[in-house]
C-alpha cells in the first residue's frame, strides 16, 4: 500500500515536520499493522502553512487514498458549529447566552424545571444542563443509523414528560440531546432549518465549500466509506432532530479553514462569536480538562489545547488547536476508532502515540448445530446486566442489556469474535463439560459473566 503526501504549501509546517515521522508510522500502524482503521487523514495549520499526511484508502475496494478533499464525517464535531451559532447569534443581539431554551422552542413546548431555575442555551453548550446523553424514547428502528427515526418533535415529546434528577448547572454531562435541543431552538429562532442556518452563518463565510449535512453528487463522489471496528462497511448516519448534535461532514481541507479562523491565523466576521467561545470555561470533574463552549480544553506539558471529537458507526475525527502557539490539527479517519492521541501528538510531541500490535487473523469456522446451542443461554455481568447468546439456524448472536442484537462468528467451539466491534468471547466450560460463563474482551479488559 502506497502512502500519500500532500503538501500544501510547499513550505512544511515548522511543527509537523518536527514529528512528520511520527504520525506517518503511527498511521501505517493503525491500517497495516494493527489493522484498525482502513484510511486516516492527519493535517496541521500554522503560520508558516499547512501540511497533510494520508494512509490507507478511502473504500477497501479501491486503491485510491484519501487526501485533504476527501468527505469523511465528523459526528459530535458539530457540537463546536453548534455552539459557534450560538455565540454568532449573541454578537448580533438576537439571542443571549442565559436566555432560557424555552424561549426559542415552539409554543407549547414543555422544558423540565428544577429549583425554580430554567435549561439556559449557555447550560445546553457547555453540557451541565442536568439533561441526559440520549432521550429514552430513542429508539431507532435501524441500530445501524440511529437517528434516522428520531426527527419532528419527538425531543420535546420526551422533555415534556421528564423530570431532572439534578439541579441545573450542578454537574458536567456530556449530552447529544442537549446539544441537538440548541441547534433546534437557534433554528427555530433563526426561522430556517439546522442545515440551512449553519451554512449561511458558517460554512459560507468560512469558505468551507466541502462540509454539509446533505452531500452533493460532486461530494459523493469524495466521500470515503465509513467502516465499524470489525472493518466491515457501515451506514452513513443521518440526524434530523438532533442535527445539532453530529450531522456534518467534512474534509481535512474544510476543517483546517475552520481551525486557523478560530485561532486568528485568518480573518472572518466569525471572529469576535469565536472568541467569546473560549471566553468561557468551567471544570468538567476530570483531572486538568475544561470544557468552553463546546470545546474542551486539555491542560497538559504546560500547554493549553482546545478540542473536540467526533465518532459515528464508521468514521471518527478530532480538531484542536493551541491558542497560544497558533497550532491545529485535524484528523480524519473511515473507521470507527478513536484518533485523539495522533491529532494531540501532531500539536505537542510530547504526548504520547498508541501503538497496536499486529493484529491476528481470525478464521471463521462452522460449527455443528449441538455445538453452537451448547453455548446459548443467559450470562450475567451483574444483577442487571446479562449478555443473550442465542442461535437462528447456522447463525449466532449476543445482545447486551439494553444493546442491539449482534452477530458472533466462531473460531472454535469456545472462541468467538464480532464483527461490529472489536470484541471476542471466550465460553468457559467445567471437567463435566457443562458451559459455566463467558468472558467478554474488549478494550483491553476481560469481563466474566456467569451462566444463570
Amino acid at each position: 500500500m502506497k502512502t500519500s503526501i500532500i503538501l500544501l504549501p510547499l513550505l512544511i509546517s515548522t511543527v509537523m515536520a518536527a514529528n512528520l515521522d511520527d504520525i506517518r508510522a503511527a498511521l501505517v500502524n493503525r491500517v497495516d499493522e494493527g489493522r484498525k482503521a482502513v484510511g486516516i487523514v492527519a493535517g496541521t495549520i500554522d503560520a508558516s502553512g499547512q501540511h497533510l499526511v494520508a494512509y490507507g484508502k478511502i473504500d477497501r475496494k479501491s486503491d485510491r487514498p484519501p487526501d485533504g478533499d476527501t468527505v469523511f464525517e465528523i459526528g459530535s464535531l458539530t457540537k463546536v458549529f453548534t455552539s459557534l451559532l450560538l455565540a454568532d447569534m449573541v454578537e448580533r443581539g438576537e439571542v443571549n447566552l442565559d436566555d432560557p431554551v424555552a424561549k426559542y422552542l415552539p409554543a407549547g413546548a414543555k422544558v423540565p424545571t428544577r429549583g425554580g431555575r430554567q435549561i439556559t442555551l449557555l447550560d445546553l453548550s457547555m453540557h451541565i444542563s442536568g439533561l441526559p446523553r440520549l432521550p429514552k424514547n430513542l429508539d431507532p428502528a435501524d441500530p445501524l443509523n440511529p437517528y434516522a427515526d428520531y426527527t419532528g418533535a419527538r425531543p420535546l415529546d420526551f422533555l415534556a414528560g421528564y423530570t431532572l434528577t439534578r439541579d441545573i448547572g450542578e454537574k458536567y454531562e456530556y449530552s447529544n440531546l442537549g446539544a441537538g435541543l440548541l441547534g433546534f431552538a437557534l433554528a427555530h429562532r433563526a426561522g430556517m432549518t439546522y442545515k440551512e442556518l449553519v451554512r449561511r452563518r458558517i460554512l459560507e463565510p468560512l469558505g468551507m465549500t466541502s462540509t454539509a449535512i446533505t452531500l452533493s453528487d460532486e461530494q459523493k463522489q469524495r466521500l470515503a466509506t465509513g467502516y465499524n471496528t470489525g472493518l466491515e462497511p457501515t451506514n452513513l448516519w443521518d440526524l434530523d432532530a438532533l442535527a445539532g448534535a453530529g450531522a456534518l461532514r467534512s474534509t481535512a481541507n474544510d476543517i483546517l479553514k475552520f481551525l486557523a479562523a478560530n485561532m486568528g491565523l485568518t480573518d472572518s466576521p466569525l471572529k469576535s462569536a469565536m472568541a467569546r467561545m473560549q471566553s468561557v470555561h468551567r471544570e468538567t470533574g476530570l483531572a486538568d480538562l475544561e470544557v468552553l463552549m463546546a470545546w474542551h480544553e486539555w491542560h497538559k506539558y504546560g500547554r493549553d489545547i482546545v478540542w473536540h471529537d467526533g465518532g459515528t458507526g464508521g468514521y471518527h475525527s478530532w480538531a484542536g488547536f493551541d491558542p497560544a502557539g497558533k497550532t491545529a490539527a485535524v484528523v480524519l479517519c473511515n473507521t470507527a476508532f478513536d484518533v485523539q492521541d495522533i491529532g494531540l501528538h501532531a500539536i505537542e510531541s510530547r504526548w504520547p502515540l498508541a501503538k497496536f500490535p499486529p493484529a491476528k487473523q481470525r478464521v471463521e469456522t462452522v460449527l455443528p448445530p449441538e455445538a453452537a446451542s451448547r453455548v446459548t443461554g443467559e450470562y450475567r455481568f451483574s444483577p442487571k446486566i446479562s449478555l443473550m447468546v442465542t442461535q437462528d439456524g447456522p447463525r449466532m448472536f449476543v445482545q447486551l442489556t439494553g444493546q442491539p442484537k449482534v452477530e458472533i462468528y466462531a473460531e472454535s467451539e469456545t472462541e468467538f469474535f464480532l464483527k461490529a466491534v472489536d470484541a471476542q468471547l471466550t465460553f468457559e466450560i467445567d471437567k463435566s463439560g457443562k458451559v459455566t460463563g463467558v468472558v467478554l474482551h474488549q478494550n483491553g479488559r476481560d469481563q466474566l459473566a456467569i451462566r444463570r
